[in-house]
């Protein structure tokens, strides 16, 4: 099998390679705006996400097109911050659409990435792919002009999949080694009213899903564990999984402070988000982690 994962060089796209890369028949191509060496079978491939260029040919016979380019939401929310988080993820999946509509064998399967925060602030029902209402600020209007790009893209040959993915969580990156260090000096009480939901899937779990959706049929997948909790109870139980004695709240005007220092959004911890994977479930797959207890026995 032949994957092409475009803007593969960030923490979701080396979870994935890392995963692929156990089968020896397969090979995977990560486009990459940076430089760097292959190692085995994975091959960086340079790219600008905006134009043609020699990298298009490495899509032709391929297996899967897995898009997870644009650039971090961890950042100010500043005009020219927006600008280039829209441009990034919207220009990338216009030129892989159009190459692929192109090709003369196209890869059979288009894995878009989304976010789970396409979905608005609830702490009251479920967002489920079905029944999930979409919200009309700037980080669920990025996710739905993503999609739109995606959606609108007529692609016959290739089947066309969206995954709407909550926080990943693990020791390999992304947010969760620094909650374990801010609880280890503790930090780990509630952040805000801490009864904001969040909704997460493990590393481990996050790569199954993908791997798994490469095999099920077109369409938008909610990617996340089936139990969201609230932010209080997942500060609580990581304190005792840690063994944390303090833990010390951090109210809503102390992370604006904070997130403004470190040049990030509080509402990247303030959202509630409260997301069920009702497709992935009814689909037939099993999570090695369903509950939060489950995921904190693997750290």
């Amino acid at each position: 099998m032949k994957i092409v994962i475009a803007g593969g060089s960030g923490y979701l796209g080396n979870l994935l390679s890392q995963h692929f890369n156990k089968n020896p028949n397969y090979e995977i191509v990560i486009l990459s705006r940076t430089h760097q060496l292959n190692k085995k079978n994975i091959f960086y491939v340079h790219w600008n996400g905006k134009t043609k260029g020699a990298w298009t040919a490495y899509l032709e016979n391929s297996d899967v097109l897995i898009n997870l380019a644009g650039k971090s939401v961890n950042c100010r929310y500043t005009k020219a911050n927006k600008e280039k988080i829209y441009n990034s993820r919207l220009e990338s999946t216009s030129i892989l659409c159009q190459v692929v509509q192109e090709l003369k064998k196209p890869p059979n399967v288009f894995i878009q990435s989304s976010s789970a925060t396409i979905y608005r602030h609830s702490e009251d029902m479920l967002m489920t792919e079905k029944n999930g209402e979409i919200g009309v600020d700037f980080s669920m209007d990025v996710c739905e002009k993503w999609e739109s790009v995606f959606n609108v893209s007529r692609l016959p040959k290739t089947k066309k999949i969206i995954t709407r993915t909550s926080i990943v969580m693990g020791n390999s990156g992304g947010a969760f080694p620094i909650i374990k260090r801010l609880t280890n000096v503790g930090l780990g009480g509630k952040q805000g009213s801490g009864k904001q939901y969040i909704s997460w899937i493990s590393e481990e779990d996050y790569v199954r899903s993908i791997d798994y959706l490469i095999q099920q049929n077109a369409g938008i997948y909610n990617v996340c564990a089936p139990t969201p909790l609230r932010n209080n109870i997942f500060q609580k139980k990581l304190r005792q999984k840690l063994n944390a004695i303090i833990g010390l709240p951090t109210p809503k005007w102390m992370l604006q402070i904070g997130s403004f220092l470190i040049r990030t959004e509080e509402e990247l911890l303030l959202k509630s988000r409260k997301v069920y994977p009702e497709k992935l479930i009814q689909s037939g797959f099993t999570f090695t982690s369903e509950t939060i207890d489950d995921f904190f026995k693997t750290i």
